[in-house]
């Protein structure tokens, strides 16, 4: 069995919130000392929407206590900004803050690329809101990937954003409303790009179920996908009450993480180890499970 992860999409672990008010240089330490004993061999931290400047303190914190202690340096290997240029209607938004999502702009990517000192390796935003693909064509000139996510954008959106320098998909079946178009969808817009894209897809088999993942990854090709964790605080723990962001984050026995009331997932609490399992359970080969979710990441990591 596998037992080597690379995690590109990771809110926070172990009990720690890469996305809470402050963050703690021994709580950080402690989260990626816990990763390295579940196999995790690097993440992207990921800080999701919120005002910019909160998001570029955010991003600050991390790269300085990563320079500091060489374990954290190590296990985080970058920077993944989720938002907050996305699609701001319901379903589309998820568990982003409507009030904090805005237009994609030049001037505000420039301030988090920099809040991220080099280390900003992935940026998810919604094609659809950013005009003439200015903020895409801008990252991708500084080698930063370019993912879709949290986004409804249409066909020629999406093609004008790969022509543009996007690569990449976040997390493909999530940050989009339960009841969609049956075939007109962005869902199927980002399989039929498969190839030009990298598609993201959440290993909990809860945020996409089994049979759904496993068709997804074999219509897409397994060389086009890539499996994450979209981990919370929660993820390495157990069941009970914790945070991303601003958001109270419910986790049951089945370690589902929900809003307070029910209405939506709120990021995961799964392991890579287990999406390894899953993908085994969903009828891939450990090599093939391996190439999710350890080759292919690494592969985005490196830069190809």
């Amino acid at each position: 069995m596998n037992k080597s992860f690379v995690d590109l999409q990771l809110n926070g672990y172990g009990g720690v919130d890469f996305n809470g008010k402050s963050i703690n240089a021994d709580e950080l330490h402690a989260a990626c000392e816990l990763l390295d004993t579940h196999g995790v061999k690097a993440i992207l931290a990921t800080v999701i929407t919120d005002d910019v400047d909160r998001m570029c303190g955010r991003l600050r914190q991390i790269v300085e206590i990563a320079d500091a202690d060489p374990l954290v340096k190590r296990i985080i290997a970058g920077l993944h900004v989720e938002g907050p240029f996305i699609n701001e209607n319901a379903g589309y938004r998820g568990a982003h803050p409507a009030d904090q999502i805005k237009p994609a702009n030049v001037s505000d990517a420039a301030k988090l690329v920099e809040a991220g000192n080099g280390m900003v390796k992935i940026f998810t935003l919604a094609p659809e809101r950013d005009e003439g693909k200015k903020v895409t064509r801008f990252l991708a000139e500084k080698g930063i990937k370019v993912a879709a996510g949290h986004t409804n954008a249409p066909m020629r959106d999406l093609e004008e954003a790969c022509d543009a320098g996007l690569t990449l998909f976040t997390h493909l079946g999530n940050g989009c409303p339960m009841n969609m178009h049956r075939h007109d969808n962005i869902i199927q817009r980002g399989i039929s790009l498969a190839g030009r894209l990298k598609l993201g897809l959440v290993g909990d088999c809860v945020h996409v179920p089994m049979p759904a993942l496993a068709n997804y990854i074999k219509f897409a090709g397994i060389e086009n996908c890539f499996v994450v964790t979209d981990g919370t605080a929660a993820s390495g723990m157990g069941p009970g009450t914790y945070t991303l962001g601003d958001w109270e984050v419910l986790v049951g026995e089945d370690l589902v993480c929900m809003a307070p009331d029910g209405s939506h997932l709120v990021g995961s609490a799964v392991t890579m180890s287990r999406c390894s399992e899953n993908l085994i359970k969903a009828g891939f080969t450990e090599p093939q499970a391996r190439q999710l979710t350890f080759d292919n990441p690494m592969r985005i990591l490196s830069g190809e």
